[in-house]
């Protein structure tokens, strides 16, 4: 460990408020403070830190936050909210039940979107046969979307986890850091425990570090799956709201794959796919039948996306 007047780096590992657990390069946890605003760290971040004086305790202080490479957060018309920093991935994970709301789920992977991170989605409870298979139909335009980076969607039973669903999770989560977004009942514990070795030691830990008992079920954290070759899942809480008033209307197509395929294709430079006629947009709604149509329900998400963040400009 370093000495109190040497700065050192490390890794946001959890957040609570305004205090952090920082991991130096021994792996080794210690409780940071931000040291004003522009030092106030999220998990992922990497940052310079320093510990105390000699007789003054073992929590040390957060001199800088290290560039970064991405955040991942939201944003309503009071706060912003962020998740976390310098991430690969996000994966959404929702369920057969309790039904999902696509609209929550358009705004996660508009989100990503928008910060350049590759999302993934994942449905769990496999073994609930047919309200699986009526979420598996309703995410068929999330399956056949294209563009530069197609979603993948992953079909998972984690309570009675197999192989097959181990070796799925192994090859989408090998090597990255990974944002694990759902709601209640979704099965998010499921899956870190499942992945996790001693995740309810780690959290013990990090409770104990922050000295938050119970309120830290609502900080965010990170676990190591496979320190090596850089597995790691981030688990935050939050996926109830989810505003976008950081993304201007303007924006919306873009961060919509399926929109953004047909958005070339408008008679005017700045159409806004809400009533102009020769809309590439509108046309692809209207035949949305096509192997490369667009549904309804996404298009309602976007109409209905363009009037609320239309309205926050004013």
């Amino acid at each position: 460990m370093a000495t109190h007047n040497a700065q050192q780096e490390g890794l946001v590992v959890a957040t609570h408020g305004r205090h952090c657990v920082v991991e130096t390069s021994d792996g080794q946890q210690r409780i940071c403070h931000p040291r004003g605003k522009k030092s106030q760290a999220v998990v992922g971040d990497r940052v310079r830190w320093q510990g105390a004086a000699p007789g003054q305790g073992e929590e040390g202080t957060i001199e800088k936050v290290l560039e970064r490479r991405n955040l991942f957060y939201r944003q309503d018309e009071i706060r912003t909210k962020s998740f976390a920093a310098n991430i690969d991935q996000v994966l959404i994970l929702i369920a057969a039940e309790p039904v999902f709301s696509e609209s929550q789920l358009a705004r996660a992977l508009i989100a990503a979107e928008a910060a350049h991170i590759q999302p993934l989605i994942a449905l769990n409870k496999r073994d609930l046969t047919e309200p699986f298979a009526r979420a598996w139909e309703r995410l068929a335009p999330y399956r056949r979307m294209g563009g530069a980076h197609p979603y993948e969607v992953l079909a998972l039973g984690l309570a009675q986890a197999d192989a097959a669903d181990r070796a799925t999770l192994q090859r989408c989560l090998q090597g990255k850091a990974t944002l694990v977004l759902g709601p209640s009942g979704s099965g998010k514990s499921t899956l870190i425990n499942l992945l996790v070795p001693g995740v309810q030691v780690q959290t013990g830990e990090i409770s104990q570090a922050l000295n938050s008992g119970k309120h830290t079920t609502t900080a965010t954290r990170w676990y190591w799956v496979d320190r090596t070759s850089g597995t790691a899942l981030i688990d935050s809480p939050g996926f109830q709201e989810f505003g976008l008033h950081h993304i201007a209307p303007t924006q919306l197509a873009a961060c919509m794959p399926d929109i953004a395929a047909h958005a070339s294709d408008c008679r005017f430079y700045n159409c806004t796919h809400l009533h102009e006629p020769g809309c590439g947009v509108i046309f692809a709604v209207e035949n949305a039948d096509n192997a490369d149509g667009i549904s309804a329900n996404r298009y309602k998400i976007y109409s209905n996306l363009f009037a609320e963040l239309s309205q926050t400009r004013y």
